[in-house]
């Protein structure tokens, strides 16, 4: 049995109830039904609690993120999977929290650095599938598709993530080959 991934797990239990912020390493503790200085011999304090808690969340999303993206699937299913994998790192956990922001928010105070980063990491992933697969930038493309997701968690709406996608790609993604740039006229001109 993995006593650290047992204090991840309670950490978790503890957050989604009180918050970061109110959570203390007794809570913790009790949730485990060990003392606190048993909870000490697995990790640092609750700031380093919730640090590693983050990293294993984010880590399992960006796994999913990356299964989707290897796949053999159309571009709408690979791209829809990656940003589903964005949806379930808060939907998952936090379903019933109103303390996700505390622990998955870019600008969280313990865990901030590492929410950017598996910004960062979704961005190449998703610049990485569409290249040579959108009109444009596929860099810019990837941007438009996370704005996409935030949006839809932040309006409540993540039941529209796939149509939502499919509208965007299908506007992103070439139907016909470009028109020449030059008319019959001037090719036969000296």
């Amino acid at each position: 049995m993995n006593r650290t991934a047992d204090v991840l797990d309670a950490t978790l239990r503890c957050l989604r109830r009180y918050g970061a912020r109110r959570t203390t390493m007794d809570d913790i503790a009790a949730e485990m039904g060990v003392s606190r200085s048993a909870v000490y011999q697995y990790v640092r304090n609750k700031d380093d609690a919730v640090r590693r808690l983050a990293d294993r969340l984010h880590d399992q999303a960006l796994a999913h993120a990356r299964t989707a993206a290897a796949s053999d699937a159309p571009l709408l299913d690979r791209v829809h999977g990656i940003l589903a994998a964005k949806v379930e790192l808060v939907r998952g956990p936090f379903a019933e929290s109103p303390h996700a922001a505390e622990l998955l928010d870019e600008q969280a105070r313990v865990s901030g650095d590492i929410c950017r980063a598996y910004t960062a990491d979704l961005h190449a992933l998703l610049t990485a599938t569409l290249t040579g697969a959108v009109r444009d930038s596929p860099a810019d493309a990837a941007q438009v598709l996370l704005a996409l997701a935030v949006g839809l968690l932040a309006a409540d709406r993540t039941d529209l993530l796939r149509p939502a996608t499919e509208t965007v790609l299908t506007g992103l993604t070439p139907t016909s080959p470009k028109p020449l740039e030059d008319n019959d006229n001037d090719r036969h001109q000296p």
